[in-house]
């Protein structure tokens, strides 16, 4: 009994950490592909260098907000974790973005585009940004 109960706790709290063409498949069916002139590739080099295609990631920041999801969404401006005083400009909970299924991750993620740009990401600056990014979908079919 114990052994179920710990393998239950250990399916809940694991996370999915995505293959870059699984990702790849699942941004290009969430509309990410192209979107505001943003490739695929790009998108899925943003989350490598961001989450590490980790669904569950979570990076606590020194200002006091929290970044969520394979995206490492801010809790400072764009959901709600109901401990931090959050503007929630996807109008979302922090722990929509922490699901495998990366549907809200993906609607928020156009939010934020649709106000800043892609650059709001400081990993797409650093990490993808000017770079052939190409090999983050060769091989994928997408």
């Amino acid at each position: 009994m114990k052994a179920l109960v710990f393998l239950l706790l250990l399916a809940v709290v694991s996370a999915k950490r995505y293959d870059r063409c699984e990702l790849a498949r699942a941004m290009k069916a969430n509309g990410l592909d192209g979107y505001h002139g943003i490739s695929l590739a790009n998108w899925v080099c943003l989350a490598k260098h961001e989450s590490d295609y980790n669904t569950k990631a979570i990076n606590h920041n020194t200002d006091g907000s929290t970044d969520y999801g394979i995206f490492q969404i801010n809790n400072r401006w764009w959901c709600s974790n109901g401990s931090f005083r959050s503007a929630n400009g996807c109008k979302i909970s922090c722990n929509q973005l922490l699901t495998d299924n990366i549907y809200q991750a993906a609607q928020c993620t156009k939010t934020i585009v649709r106000q800043q740009g892609i650059t709001a990401w400081v990993a797409w600056r650093r990490y993808c940004r000017g770079r052939d990014v190409g090999s983050y979908t060769a091989g994928c079919g997408v």
